[in-house]
């Protein structure tokens, strides 16, 4: 009897009693609580911390990003925001380089308006930049290419102080430049008023040629300037959501100080040769000016729409009258009937990327998606949306003979806009390239049968 009972109490448990049974369900919840305190309080893998929120593989399928604190979170996006920004803004520069080369230097040899001692005289050493630009955007790039390559969406693995001081030779070519641009600045100057050919040659230019968005030679000509004073900025932005445990990190102070010094010795020369102009001036200036305006009003536009940047292209920017018509007799009354405020407008343009490796690609790929941003002017100190941005895929624009100085767009089943620029060869700019991304999305011919009563654009309207 005493055997049977035994062998009853092994098959019951499996030999391990009640007692034991219960202690090891206690360690084990145990373990498992400690395991999820450990996982709730991990420490970041960037700064070490533990103030991870806690998150599930569903709540965050990237577990590399689950294991930053939201300190680091925003830092990397801020540090993938600034090296794109370096970066795409070095490609913005190049393009003015070659404005400055393809649309003047290039037609006045050829045409023989000035001679070629007058020409080196005015556009300097725009080739010796020009190279170093398109060596410098290529490094850059591939640096780009190579991180989305290996899965580095965050591009941490760039190292933007590391190849701005492999082409630190890049700026004596700079200095060679600003020594040269007072005395280039009023060669032009003396020339303009001498030579009537390339007076008439510099005006239809700026009016005619759109490559040049109504920009004189003289703007086109401070870009270098712009340039070499703008890298401080984008470095200490970089250097600021870069960390000091990053590779990185001490190329970027590095190369800050070295552009920084190489300023200064500009200055110094600039002074020695007796000119009251000086890069420090400069910069000061045009901080008050367009280009940090401008990057302010694009980063607000790309929070808006919440675009990929490396997939966003700004095909317009600059301002606009605007007025919002109560109904549609005002095109009998003509515009003056309309009250009009300034607005600053923004074209962009959501380009899909064919390959990774382009950032702004010479060949972009098809449009999915096209907006139109209207900001209000800075109130305290900050950019305020008029409205959510204006999609082109559910709007329509169109003209009319009898008021060609404006243009409409309205937005299906909601408002009407009417705009113009104070130069009417801009507002018929505008016009065209809304026109064009708006017909790209969509249904064109359905859109417009839905809405008959809307003026529509006619071949004798408009060239």
């Amino acid at each position: 009897a005493t055997r049977t009972k035994s062998v009853d109490v092994e098959r019951a448990d499996s030999g391990i009693g009640q007692m034991t049974a219960r202690k090891w369900r206690n360690r084990a919840s145990e373990t498992l609580s400690s395991l999820q305190a450990w996982e709730a309080h991990r420490p970041c893998t960037d700064c070490g911390e533990r103030d991870l929120p806690v998150e599930t593989d569903v709540q965050n399928c990237n577990q590399r990003r689950a294991d930053l604190c939201e300190k680091c979170r925003k830092r990397r996006t801020e540090r993938k925001e600034s090296v794109l920004e370096f970066v795409n803004t070095e490609a913005s520069y190049g393009e003015d380089l070659r404005i400055i080369k393809e649309e003047f230097y290039l037609p006045m040899q050829a045409a023989g308006l000035l001679s070629q001692e007058q020409l080196l005289g005015i556009f300097s050493n725009i080739q010796e930049l020009i190279d170093l630009n398109e060596n410098f955007l290529e490094i850059l790039q591939e640096e780009i290419d190579q991180a989305f390559d290996q899965g580095d969406d965050d591009l941490m693995t760039v190292c933007i102080g590391e190849v701005f001081l492999e082409f630190v030779n890049m700026l004596p070519a700079f200095q060679t430049y600003c020594l040269q641009q007072s005395s280039s600045v009023n060669l032009l100057n003396a020339l303009e008023k001498e030579k009537e050919l390339l007076r008439i040659f510099l005006n239809v230019s700026q009016n005619d040629n759109t490559a040049l968005r109504r920009m004189n030679l003289r703007s086109f000509l401070m870009a270098p300037l712009q340039r070499v004073t703008k890298y401080p900025l984008l470095l200490s932005r970089i250097i600021k959501a870069t960390t000091e445990y990053h590779p990185d990190h001490g190329s970027l102070r590095e190369a800050k100080s070295r552009i920084e010094s190489h300023l200064e010795h500009i200055n110094m020369k600039t002074k020695q040769e007796g000119n009251t102009w000086t890069l420090r001036s400069f910069r000061q200036d045009s901080k008050k000016k367009r280009e940090v305006i401008n990057i302010e009003m694009r980063e607000t536009a790309l929070k808006t729409v919440g675009w990929l940047r490396e997939e966003t292209r700004f095909v317009m920017e600059g301002s606009l009258q605007l007025a919002q018509p109560p109904d549609g007799q005002w095109v009998k009354k003509g515009s003056k009937t309309l009250k009009f405020q300034n607005m600053q407008v923004l074209l962009l343009v959501n380009m899909k990327r064919v390959s990774e490796s382009s950032l702004e690609s010479a060949e972009p790929g098809p449009v999915k998606d096209a907006v139109l941003v209207l900001i209000r002017d800075k109130n305290n100190g900050k950019f305020h949306l008029l409205r959510e941005p204006l999609r082109l895929s559910n709007c329509i624009v169109s003209t009319d003979p009898d008021c060609d100085d404006t243009f409409e767009l309205i937005e299906i089943r909601r408002e009407a806009f009417v705009f113009r620029d104070s130069d009417r060869a801009r507002t018929h700019h505008w016009f065209r390239q809304i026109r064009r991304y708006s017909r790209e999305l969509g249904s064109w011919k359905k859109r417009r049968n839905a809405l008959p009563n809307i003026m529509i654009s006619t071949p004798h309207t408009r060239p």
